[in-house]
């Protein structure tokens, strides 16, 4: 078995991640890449409300029920998304 990983700090994420490799780092002097989570936790918290209203909106209609099934599939992608950013945000990763 490998042994357990330590927890890693704010700092840790920080100075950046052992065997990190960013193809784009010193090209044209462009800053290291980032993670915006608080964007994509937006994004996805937005993409959630939407899906299931206008899932909602579709199954209360006389339209074909696959689209209201498609809504809300997109909107279980974006919850599991959305899981996972906060879990990467408590965990203390910048964005």
């Amino acid at each position: 078995m490998s042994e357990p990983r330590e927890r890693r700090s704010r700092e840790d994420y920080a100075r950046g991640l052992p065997d990190h490799h960013d193809p784009t780092a010193g090209f044209g002097g462009a800053a290291p890449a980032q993670s915006a989570l608080t964007l994509r936790a937006v994004l996805a918290t937005f993409g959630v409300v939407v899906c299931v209203v206008l899932g909602v909106l579709v199954l209360a209609t006389e339209l074909p029920a696959w689209g209201a099934v498609a809504l809300f599939a997109v909107a279980a992608v974006a919850a599991v998304d959305l899981v996972v950013v906060l879990r990467r945000k408590a965990r203390g990763e910048p964005g």
